[in-house]
């Protein structure tokens, strides 16, 4: 009884030196082979005019998404700069209505108003910078949600196609 795992180990070499060359020789069919190799591996084509399609779309999008990003930063950044004009506008004219106070209750009354009045457009402005925000991730985010829908039916169709060419 041979014990030993490896399989190679467990041939008759004798049965192997007596073989008859010329049957195997005969028995050799290389068209046979492919024939059986091809029935026994039927492989899928890929389509790579869809693979290429695909990254070009993939690019497309990535393309949209990055315009939509800056067009945001840049419609932020104008904002921005008139929210500075803005508050450059309302300090010199507060400042000036300050200098025309006539006693220090009348200057505290009028900070105190200034402070309320800033503070307040602070807050609206804080809540349109993040509206902005927001609408420029969710411009950008749809061109690439978009994409991605398209690219999971595309896999889809693929698969059909692959499911229908194995049969």
């Amino acid at each position: 009884m041979n014990t030993n795992a490896n399989p190679f180990m467990n041939m008759d070499m004798s049965k192997m030196m007596n073989m008859d060359v010329t049957k195997m020789m005969a028995d050799f069919d290389p068209a046979k082979i492919v024939e059986q190799f091809t029935t026994m591996t039927k492989m899928p084509t890929v389509d790579v005019d869809a693979i290429v399609d695909a990254q070009k779309k993939n690019l497309e999008a990535l393309n949209a998404a990055n315009k939509a990003a800056v067009e945001g930063v840049q419609a932020l950044a104008q904002r921005q700069n008139e929210f500075f004009q803005e508050a450059i506008k309302e300090a010199t004219a507060a400042v000036t209505d300050l200098g025309q106070s006539k006693d220090i209750e009348d200057v505290t009354v009028k900070q105190a108003e200034l402070l309320k009045v800033s503070f307040e457009k602070a807050l609206v402005n804080m809540k349109e910078i993040a509206d902005m925000v927001a609408k420029s991730n969710a411009d950008a985010s749809q061109v690439i949600n978009a994409r991605i829908t398209e690219t999971l039916e595309d896999v889809r169709k693929q698969a059909v196609k692959i499911k229908k060419q194995s049969k």
